[in-house]
């Protein structure tokens, strides 16, 4: 229901992530989904072989490959691309044979945004996650700069360039500046602000402030 909402406030796709220990959602979750989300759905997951199975099986969107612990509320950071690039190859092609686009969500560091290149990655999402936490001013706008970079480079060597992780109605008047960007998931703001004003409302804001 949440995600028909979002879509008919104007949600251009819809993000879940089915976690190894089922935390968040379950199997039957991304099955309804699949036959009801009409914009594109996009399935968070970590790069193992049960998991991309059942991607293989579900046919998502789009697939986000992301790094995961098990004692963490959410995802802390991204993915270290550079350092399992070999293993991430094998799951990459799987699931283009499946025709199923990936996406690596990275941290803003040049040395992944090539190794995402190297490995024909389709998209990469920029992990927002250091800008959005920054405690001051002078940090924000070191970390925002990094983003910038990120995104400049991806776009230059063909990466497409999504962005997410803490951005909220405050801090996406930054990070709208970066014509690179693609595309934001945005959940927990989005959610917390429905609780008070219902997800419709709460969705054709932030679509209101990402689109300026």
């Amino acid at each position: 229901m949440a995600a028909a909402l979002a879509e008919l406030a104007g949600a251009q796709g819809i993000v879940v992530h089915l976690r190894e220990d089922r935390r968040h959602i379950q199997d039957r979750d991304v099955e309804v989904l699949r036959r009801t989300v009409k914009t594109k759905l996009n399935l968070e997951m970590a790069a193992t072989e049960e998991i991309v199975k059942i991607a293989l099986r579900m046919k998502p969107d789009i697939v986000t490959l992301v790094p995961e612990k098990r004692q963490e509320l959410t995802t802390e950071g991204g993915l270290d691309v550079a350092l399992y690039e070999e293993s991430l190859k094998g799951v990459i092609k799987t699931l283009h044979d499946g025709d199923i686009a990936v996406s690596l969500f990275i941290n803003a560091d040049p040395n992944q945004i090539k190794s995402a290149q190297r490995l024909e990655a389709d998209y990469v999402e920029i992990h927002t996650g250091t800008f959005t936490e920054a405690a001051t001013f002078a940090k924000r706008q070191e970390e925002f700069e990094r983003v910038v970079t990120a995104a400049k480079l991806s776009r230059k060597l063909g990466l497409g360039v999504h962005a997410g992780h803490g951005v909220d109605y405050r801090n996406v008047f930054w990070l709208r500046k970066i014509s690179e960007i693609e595309e934001f998931s945005i959940g927990h703001a989005v959610i917390a602000r429905a609780v008070l004003v219902g997800i419709e409302r709460a969705v054709k804001e932030m679509i209101a402030l990402v689109n300026g």
